[in-house]
C-alpha cells in the first residue's frame, strides 16, 4: 500500500459523526473520545495511512488521543474505505447528522428531537418545519430560536457550498507531493484560491510538468482519493474527490510553467490587469507566456518570459507580488513603485516561520484535551518559544470555566511546570468572557496578576450593531485586557460574524493600546480586510492558534496565511517577538 485509502480528514470526519450518533444515543464519555481523535487525525503530520503502513495497529494507537479501540475503526477505513460500525449507526439512525449540525444552533439533542417530534431527517425538512412555525412548539424551543435556526439556514445556504481552508490544504498538499515524486514529472505545484489562501475554496488546481502526461493523467485518475472521474485527457484531467472537491490537473510546457503559475493562480481581476499591462508595451500575456514581436516587418512572435512568475512580473515593471496579495487591492501601484525605488511599495510579509510565541491555548483545566506540560511541549516541538495558558473564565460554565480560586491553582501548576521545562516559557493568562455590559467575568484583582489577559464575546451574538460596537468600546477600556480575541466571533462556513463597528473598534483599540487577534481555528477571525485595516492604523496583531489540543499549533499557518492576506509584516504581529519583547509591548505601553 503506497498511499492511504482515505485522507486523515474524511477519517477525522467520519469520527466526528460517530461521536454525533453516539451523543444521539445519550451514549455517555465515547462522544467525546471520537471527537478528541478526530482532531488528532485533523491536524496529524503525516497521512495515517502511512503510520499505519510504517507501524500496523500499534502505531495508530500511539496517536494522542486514538485509544485501541478507535485505532481498529481507523485500520479498517485505511484498509477498506469503508467502517461497518459507521454503516450501522447511519442505517439505526436516518438523519443527515452532518449537514444538521452544521446549522448553527442544532445540537445532538435538538436533532433527536426534531426526528422523534417531527421526523426531520434532513436540512429542508428542517427549514419547513421552521417556516411553519413547528419547531417553536417543541420543548426547549422558541420562536426566537426557530428564527435563528433559519437564518443559519439562510447563511449556510449562501457560504456553506466552499471548502475551509483547513479542511482540505493538507489532502491537497499530499496530493502534490505524490505527484511532484512521480518518475515522470518535473515539477508540480498547486495553483488557484488555496495558494492565495482564501479562507473558502470552491475548487482546486494543480499544475505539473512532464513528458509522460498520459501517465501522469492515469496516475491522478486513479488516486484512492478520487470518487468521481469529470474529465480525462492527455494535458488535462477532472476529479471530484470522496470530500466533494473538484480537482484538476494540467500539465504544462516547462517553458510555460511560470505563466501558467501565474494564470491559474488568478486572481481573475488582478489577470486582467496584468494582461492590459502587457498590451500598453506592445505584448500579449496568457497562461503559455509573455509574448512579443521578433523584429521589424516581422509578424512572427516570440516568448519573452514564462518560465518562472517572476520574469513575468519583472518583464512588465514589477515587484514580484506574493500569491496572498493578488486580489487587486491595491498590489499592481505598489509592485511598480517598489520596482521604481519608490516609496511605499510592497510589504515584506510575516514569514510562515516568524512566530516566537502562541497568545490563545486551552488545557485539559477547561475544554481543552491536555494538560499545560504537554501543551507546552507540543508548542516546543513546534519551534515555539513561548505560549500563553488562557483556558475560559467561569462564565463559561459548560467548559469547566476557571473561577478565581481554580486559576490561582493552575498558577502553581504553570510554575512547577516552567521550574520543569527548559526553552519554553509559559504564561499565566485567561479567556475571560464579555458580559453583556462589556465588564467582564473575573474581578480586576485577578487580571491585574495575569501575563496576558484576552477577552472573547461568548454570548449575545445578535445585538444590535450600536450597542455591540459599544459593549467592546467598553471592553477594551479595561486596562487589563491586553487582546481582543476574535473579535468578530464567526466561524467559517457556520457562523455569521457579529455586527460590530470595525472602524470604531480598531480606533479605540489604537486609543488603549489593545491588540487584535488573528484567530488561526476554523474562525478565521479577524478576515484579512480588518487585518489591513488595523495594520494601516497601527494596531498590532496577535496570531493564535486557539488550540484545544497538542496538535493543534499546526492551525497558526492559516492565521499567518490570513496575515499576510492582510499586509501584515512580522512587526505588525506582537508574537513575532522574544517574550521579554512581546510582554514589554503587550504591558508596558498601554495608555489607557
Amino acid at each position: 500500500m503506497s498511499t492511504p485509502s482515505l485522507s486523515n480528514q474524511e477519517i477525522a470526519r467520519i469520527l466526528y459523526q460517530i461521536g454525533e450518533y453516539l451523543e444521539l444515543q445519550d451514549v455517555a464519555f465515547k462522544p467525546r473520545a471520537y471527537e478528541r481523535a478526530a482532531r488528532a487525525l485533523e491536524t496529524l503530520g503525516a497521512p495515517a495511512g502511512d503510520i499505519y503502513q510504517k507501524g500496523g495497529l500499534k502505531a495508530l494507537g500511539e496517536i494522542s488521543g486514538v485509544g485501541e479501540s478507535i485505532a481498529q475503526k481507523i485500520e479498517e477505513l485505511i484498509r477498506t474505505g469503508h467502517l461497518k460500525y459507521y454503516e450501522q449507526l447511519k442505517e439505526k439512525l436516518p438523519m443527515d447528522v452532518e449537514a444538521l449540525s452544521a446549522i448553527e444552533g442544532v445540537g445532538p439533542k435538538h436533532i433527536k428531537q426534531f426526528w422523534q417530534k417531527l421526523k426531520i431527517k434532513n436540512v429542508i425538512d428542517l427549514e419547513k418545519a421552521a417556516k411553519t412555525g413547528k419547531l417553536r412548539t417543541l420543548e426547549r424551543m422558541s420562536e426566537k430560536l426557530e428564527q435563528k435556526i433559519l437564518r443559519s439556514i439562510e447563511f449556510h445556504k449562501t457560504h456553506g457550498a466552499r471548502f475551509f481552508i483547513g479542511a482540505i490544504l493538507p489532502e491537497i498538499r499530499d496530493i502534490e507531493k505524490r505527484l511532484k515524486n512521480l518518475q515522470w514529472t518535473r515539477n508540480a505545484a498547486v495553483a488557484g484560491s488555496i495558494r492565495r489562501r482564501k479562507e473558502t475554496v470552491g475548487d482546486a488546481d494543480i499544475l505539473a510538468t512532464s513528458d509522460h502526461s498520459a501517465k501522469v493523467m492515469e496516475f491522478f485518475i486513479n488516486m484512492p482519493e478520487v470518487a468521481e472521474v469529470l474529465a480525462h485527457g492527455d494535458t488535462k484531467s477532472m476529479v471530484r474527490l470522496h470530500n466533494g472537491l473538484e480537482l484538476d490537473l494540467r500539465v504544462v510546457p516547462e517553458e510555460s510553467f511560470g505563466a501558467a503559475l501565474q494564470y491559474f493562480t488568478g486572481n481573475k481581476d488582478h489577470n486582467v490587469a496584468l494582461r492590459k499591462i502587457a498590451i500598453a508595451r506592445g505584448w500579449k500575456l496568457n497562461e503559455y507566456g509573455l509574448f512579443g514581436v521578433q523584429g521589424a516587418g516581422d509578424r512572427g512572435q516570440k516568448q519573452i518570459a514564462g518560465r518562472t512568475e517572476e520574469e513575468i512580473y519583472d518583464k512588465l515593471g514589477l515587484a514580484y507580488i506574493e500569491p496572498e496579495l493578488r486580489e487587486m487591492t491595491g498590489e499592481l501601484e505598489a509592485a511598480i513603485r517598489q520596482a521604481q525605488g519608490k516609496p511605499n511599495g510592497l510589504p515584506k510579509l510575516i514569514d510562515y516561520n516568524d512566530l516566537k510565541g502562541d497568545l490563545q491555548t486551552q488545557t485539559n483545566w477547561s475544554d481543552g484535551e491536555h494538560s499545560i506540560e504537554e501543551m507546552a511541549k507540543a508548542a516546543q516541538a513546534r519551534g515555539l518559544t513561548y505560549l500563553a495558558i488562557t483556558d475560559h473564565s467561569k462564565r463559561l460554565a459548560m467548559t469547566g470555566g476557571l473561577d478565581e480560586k481554580k486559576i490561582k491553582r493552575q498558577w502553581k501548576e504553570i510554575d512547577r511546570v516552567n521550574r520543569k521545562l527548559k526553552g519554553t516559557r509559559i504564561l499565566k493568562g485567561s479567556e475571560v468572557d464579555i458580559l453583556k455590559d462589556g465588564s467582564l467575568d473575573l474581578p480586576d484583582a485577578i487580571l491585574a496578576q495575569l501575563d496576558v489577559v484576552g477577552a472573547s464575546v461568548h454570548s449575545y451574538f445578535e445585538m444590535p450593531r450600536a450597542d455591540m460596537t459599544k459593549r467592546l468600546l467598553r471592553t477594551i477600556q479595561n486596562p487589563h485586557v491586553d487582546i481582543l480575541f476574535h473579535p468578530t466571533g464567526r466561524v467559517v462556513n457556520k457562523r455569521k460574524p457579529i455586527e460590530v463597528d470595525m472602524e470604531m473598534l480598531i480606533k479605540g483599540a489604537k486609543k488603549t493600546g489593545t491588540v487584535l487577534e488573528a484567530n488561526a481555528s476554523e474562525r478565521l477571525d479577524l478576515k484579512d480586510e480588518h487585518i489591513r485595516m488595523a495594520v494601516e492604523a497601527g494596531v498590532k496583531i496577535a496570531i493564535d492558534s486557539d488550540a484545544h489540543s497538542n496538535a493543534q499549533f499546526s492551525l497558526l499557518e492559516y492565521g499567518i496565511a490570513q496575515a499576510r492576506r492582510g499586509w501584515a509584516t512580522a512587526e505588525d504581529v506582537i508574537n513575532t517577538r522574544t517574550v521579554d519583547d512581546m510582554l514589554l509591548l503587550l504591558k508596558g505601553k498601554r495608555t489607557k
